[in-house]
């Protein structure tokens, strides 16, 4: 608090500050305001030539643009510049204009500091600079405009802590100081301001707590403190500030109970907005029975229970979003809730992802809101079927349903969704063919149907995708070639995802096409061929990963041409010929794979290749240095045979390895054979390899399977695994966002403690290590045998797995080796 003597200098000050002003009334006049306004003019510019061309000295002030005038045009009590294109400092010359009362510069670009005479103005009753550059602190004198009604600072640069002086600004209704720098803690003292209607400090650094003093702002509707770094509770006095129209406290550290009364305390709530903090219990019952209200937002926090009955009382709500928690629901029915929203007829963005709910889609979710824009649902429990309702929603522009256990196929309602920019389905057990009717999708920004059971070939109609930025179909069965149609969308910018399936052919001429595209994966799948020299072309490619295919030839020197590549893996093909020395030129390359392939000559030794952390080259054995190449020349079968002899255990080794590892953090907890009698070997291997006689195929299979229940612990004779449910799609259903959840608990506690050669091993590089483990698993236990990897591919991607464990590597590059 301030000490009474300094308080009692600064009003004698003021008053004497008064008084100075008075005496020297006489002297200002409408000629020294248009001085002040010709001198704040000298100092800005301007894009628009008619923005102040009427600021003619020769004229009266009160003529020009932007300039309002007292009733007998005596004195300037008005400036309004907002939108004019404005640039350059704001003049201390303004603080002349002693009988402005409204000074609006928004939406401009002035630049530097609010001039320090600010306070000048004693008769300024609205301050509004908002959407500029300005910065520096708020001047302290500013507590002289008693007068004050408004004041707005949004979005400029401004720095320091909110000063205790505005306190004395007692006719304050609005302080906006949201998307600025503003620090420190929110000052108690701004509860002496009871005229106080708007308090806005969202977007900007301030700490502490949220003063309880606040409670006595008896007229405070709005209270927006999202987006900064608040601590503690919300105090008891501002859930019961009953005037309060929207409380808004999202995006910070905040943590309680939210009362479950909230709805009764609030009545007059519109917008109610808790999202990313870590509050607990469960959602208030309380604010269902608000039937005005229109924002209801609390996702991303640690709430529990269910979704309180009474939302059918809602008819205003256009936003509902209580995803990202741990909210329940059970049995078939456990989606009922969302036939109650069909009453919202405004709604217009529903969340309920990432929880815990269960049950299928109802078909009445075709009866919500035709302005309905954006539905969120993915990353739950849900079943059964995508409803042909959901064709009825055609005001969606976003439906994600990914990572479920929806099953059945792509209705095809869904193509009659015109307005559609994001449809994420990815995850779930969707079968069939995909529809060629999607193509009608012509507004279509993303795409993910990835790892699902798709089968048949890529729709050719995806060609009239012209504003797609993203496409994922990566782990589904889809064969045939790659369509050159979906490799001429010169709009893909982001990502083109068509790994692990069962594509065949050559690549297509037409991927240069892609010259915007970020990343290219098409591994794991039957690709044959030479890779197209036109591959040059993609010249805005970060990552290129072609690994576990068929690809012959040599690799493209046009590769160097695309100098922002990161990831390059052309591993496990049959490419042959020399490394293109051009590689060694791509400074940004943070990974190169070309192991396991047939490459031969000199290794370039200069770029990424000096840096053999970076550069994987095993399983070439007529690679060789300048020296060894010297050494090796006429000695070639001997030196096969050395690579030979050399390579088998140590991929051996690394298969061991990494199943040692797995043991180990389940100090030998193992449970590879139930122990009834009557389940032998031959009854092991009749399971898991489809009943006939031994084959390779079974043979990985068995593996896959043991690999799974190695890592889950649990055997493919669970008592949970009825009802078409297996060991493997149970496994399938959380991979690979929500592998964790289906792991051995007792495993899952190790991580973390792991250490090699004196280091602890990084606890992500730990997660991603098993992650990759189980997508061997899921690929070696394929329900078609020509799909699953061969064990030398088992062993090679188990050995990338452990170097990627072992070694300190970047997450970036580290996520490579999880195909």
């Amino acid at each position: 608090m301030r000490h009474p003597s300094l308080t009692s200098i600064l009003e004698l000050a003021f008053l004497f500050f008064l008084i100075s002003l008075k005496n020297t009334s006489a002297t200002m006049s409408i000629s020294t305001d248009k001085e002040a306004l010709l001198a704040f003019k000298s100092q800005i510019s301007t894009e628009s030539p008619t923005s102040l061309s009427s600021w003619d000295p020769s004229s009266s002030p009160c003529n020009w643009t932007g300039v309002v005038c007292s009733k007998y045009g005596d004195r300037v009590v008005e400036l309004d510049l907002s939108g004019q294109d404005l640039t350059g400092p704001i003049s201390p010359a303004i603080a002349n204009l002693s009988y402005l009362q409204s000074l609006q510069l928004q939406s401009n670009r002035f630049t530097g500091t609010l001039p320090n005479h600010i306070g000048n103005l004693f008769r300024l009753q609205v301050l509004n600079i908002s959407f500029n550059i300005v910065g520096g602190m708020i001047p302290p004198n500013i507590s002289w405009c008693k007068e004050l009604r408004v004041l707005d600072l949004k979005e400029n640069e401004f720095w320091g802590e909110i000063p205790q002086e505005l306190s004395h600004l007692s006719k304050l209704q609005v302080l906006n100081l949201a998307q600025n720098n503003f620090s420190g803690s929110i000052p108690a003292s701004l509860a002496n301001i009871s005229s106080l209607v708007t308090i806005n400090f969202g977007t900007n650094a301030i700490d502490g707590t949220i003063p309880s003093d606040l409670g006595r702002l008896y007229n405070l509707k709005h209270l927006d403190l999202t987006i900064n770094h608040l601590r503690g509770t919300i105090p008891s006095s501002v859930y019961n500030m009953s005037s309060l129209v929207y409380l808004a406290v999202a995006s910070n550290q905040l943590s309680g109970t939210i009362p479950q009364d909230v709805g009764d305390t609030l009545p007059n709530l519109l917008g109610f907005n808790f999202c990313f903090n870590k509050f607990t219990g469960m959602i208030p019952g309380s604010l269902h029975n608000l039937t005005r209200i229109q924002i209801i937002r609390m996702a991303s926090n640690l709430l529990h229970g269910t979704v309180p009955p009474g939302l059918g009382n809602l008819p205003e709500l256009q936003m509902y979003n209580i995803g990202k928690n741990r909210i329940v629901s059970s049995g078939k029915d456990g989606l009922s809730f969302i036939t109650a929203l069909a009453n919202s007829s405004r709604l217009n963005f529903l969340a309920i992802d990432d929880n815990l709910l269960e049950g299928v889609i109802p078909e009445s979710i075709g009866n919500l809101s035709r302005v309905l824009n954006k539905l969120y649902m993915g990353e739950n429990r849900i079943y059964g079927s995508i409803p042909a309702t959901i064709g009825n929603l055609r005001g969606l522009n976003l439906l994600n349903l990914s990572y479920n256990s929806i099953s059945g196929k792509i209705p095809l309602s869904i193509c009659q969704l015109e307005e559609l920019q994001v449809l994420s389905l990815a995850g779930n057990r969707i079968s069939d063919r995909i529809p060629d009717a999607l193509g009608n999708l012509q507004n279509l920004n993303e795409i993910d149907l990835s790892g699902n059971n798709f089968v048949g070939t890529i729709p050719t109609t995806f060609g009239n995708f012209a504003k797609l930025l993203s496409m994922d179909l990566s782990s589904n069965r889809l064969n045939g070639s790659i369509p050159g149609q979906v490799l001429s969308l010169p709009s893909l910018s982001t990502m083109l995802n068509l790994s692990n399936n069962l594509l065949v052919g050559q690549l297509p001429q037409e991927i240069g096409n892609l010259q915007r595209v970020a990343t290219i994966d098409v591994s794991d799948n039957g690709l044959s061929g030479n890779i197209p020299n036109a591959i040059g072309k993609c010249e805005s490619l970060q990552e290129l990963l072609m690994s576990s295919n068929l690809l012959v030839g040599e690799i493209p020197s046009a590769l160097g041409d695309i100098k922002g590549l990161e990831a390059l893996d052309l591993s496990a093909n049959q490419l042959s010929g020399h490394i293109p020395v051009d590689l060694q030129n791509l400074q940004a390359l943070q990974l190169l794979n070309l192991s396991y392939n047939n490459l031969e000559g000199e290794i370039p030794n200069s770029g990424i290749f000096s840096n053999a952390s970076k550069v994987y080259l095993q399983g070439n054995p007529r690679l060789c240095n300048s020296t060894a190449c010297k050494s090796s020349e006429g000695d070639g079968n001997k030196k096969n045979l050395v690579f030979i002899g050399v390579s088998i255990p140590v991929l051996i080794i690394a298969s061991c390895l990494i199943c040692g590892i797995s043991f180990h953090l389940r100090k030998n907890r193992t449970r590879l054979i139930p122990s009834s009698p009557s389940y032998s070997l031959g009854k092991q291997h009749q399971m898991y390899g489809s009943g006939m006689k031994p084959t390779r195929a079974g043979d990985v299979y068995s593996y896959g399977v043991m690999l799974l229940q190695l890592l889950t612990g649990r055997s493919p004779t669970h008592e949970i695994f009825t009802e078409g449910l297996s060991l493997t799609t149970w496994v399938e259903s959380a991979f690979p966002t929500r592998t964790l959840q289906v792991l051995d608990p007792e495993l899952l506690k190790m991580i973390g403690n792991l250490h090699h050669e004196g280091r602890k091993i990084n606890e992500d590089a730990e997660n991603e290590c098993l992650v990759t483990i189980v997508g061997v698993g899921l690929s070696c236990t394929n329900t078609v045998p020509s799909g699953r990897l061969a064990m030398i591919d088992v062993v090679h991607k188990l050995k990338l797995a452990r170097d990627a464990l072992l070694k300190p590597m970047s997450p970036k590059i580290r996520r490579h080796f999880h195909n």
